[in-house]
């Protein structure tokens, strides 16, 4: 087997207007600060494997893959401000994001196609921008499953919708209200809060009162983490299913042993499948046992950047109208087996993992 090799990975921004110029320079955007910063390890070392190993098969047309990082956890403005001077510089030539859907919108509007752009969480769903590509699942396809076997299972007919105010939670409670009314469910209550909300005291004596059967937590980063905390002490019992938990944040509350603890992911650390289990290996291998675990949002980022390489190989190029008129088809092998591009998208399986102890067990897929 081949040793990966040394990946450069630029931290200062400015500093990659001097990297040399044989090399294909990838705007890495994740968050290191702000309510997702506990993202951003893992995603980092996630995307640091993926360029080596796409550097040790040769590179993009001959070329090494650099990493540029962007704090992601800023307000969208700054930086989708930055993203588009380092682009318009030619600093960097395409870019690879996990992060909140309001920064993906405002990067958006500042690239206007000038390069290319993977985006790896799940996402709201809507049009699609030429250039941007979508890696994970669009709201209905991403909650339905969790909302079915709750009802299913749980007898979960009463519903209380919990997200922070921004596009992705407001289009996702908008696709849970149409399938929980379709399904004779019933919304008993709602609330958006600001991200880096610090009273969630509030909200759980809210969620009391409602008495609801389950409530959807649309809450990302250390804001679901403080309000599942605060839930745990609270002791309530209704079923919990989130649309951003991953094992580093079950691993924040502490881990859940109730078993009315879902999350809802097209990615958990510990799927069973050979391609899983490989990339676990070389994970491992390479940033050592005691590294981040391995999670949703960054094997986002080990598969955008082998998508990333593998639309420009496709393209020969890495300019947005030919890597459009080849995208369809695009394919990469990643922990969750091939992932091909259709229409911008991918479709795979999303799996309903419940929390038991610090770990998922996976209840169901679709």
């Amino acid at each position: 087997m081949h040793v990966a090799e040394p990946v450069t990975v630029v931290i200062d921004p400015l500093e990659a207007h001097l990297l040399r110029a044989d090399t294909l320079r990838v705007g890495l955007v994740v968050p290191v600060s702000g309510v997702l910063g506990l993202l951003g390890p893992c995603a980092i070392n996630c995307a640091m494997l993926a360029a080596a190993e796409v550097n040790t098969a040769g590179g993009v047309l001959g070329r090494p893959i650099e990493l540029v990082l962007v704090d992601g956890g800023r307000p969208p403005a700054q930086v989708a401000g930055e993203v588009a001077g380092l682009v318009r510089a030619g600093a960097v030539q395409g870019l690879v994001g996990t992060h909140a859907s309001h920064v993906r919108v405002a990067i958006e509007h500042s690239l206007r196609g000038a390069a290319p752009f993977v985006y790896t969480p799940p996402y709201e769903g809507g049009a699609r921008s030429p250039g941007v590509y979508f890696l994970g699942e669009p709201a209905s396809d991403q909650i339905v499953p969790g909302l079915d076997w709750l009802i299913d299972h749980r007898r979960a007919r009463r519903w209380f919708l919990l997200g922070n105010d921004y596009v992705w939670p407001r289009l996702v409670h908008a696709s849970a209200r149409r399938h929980l009314r379709a399904r004779s469910a019933v919304v008993v209550g709602e609330r958006l809060v600001p991200s880096g909300t610090a009273a969630v005291a509030p909200l759980v004596e809210e969620l009391a009162a409602a008495r609801p059967d389950a409530v959807l937590l649309n809450l990302i980063g250390s804001d679901l983490v403080a309000f599942n905390r605060a839930f745990a002490a609270s002791g309530l019992g209704c079923a919990r299913l989130c649309g951003a938990l991953e094992e580093h944040g079950l691993l924040a509350v502490g881990g859940d042993s109730t078993g009315e603890l879902y999350a809802a992911m097209g990615y958990f650390g510990g799927i069973a499948t050979d391609a899983n289990l490989s990339l676990g290996e070389r994970y491992t291998r390479r940033f050592g046992p005691a590294a981040p675990l391995l999670n949703g949002h960054g094997h986002g980022c080990y598969e955008g950047v082998l998508m990333l390489a593998a639309l420009i190989r496709r393209a020969g190029g890495t300019a947005v109208p030919a890597i459009e008129a080849a995208a369809d088809g695009t394919s990469v092998t990643s922990g969750r087996g091939l992932v091909t591009l259709d229409g911008g998208h991918v479709r795979k399986r999303v799996y309903v993992g419940r929390a038991d102890g610090l770990d998922f067990d996976v209840v169901t897929s679709s």
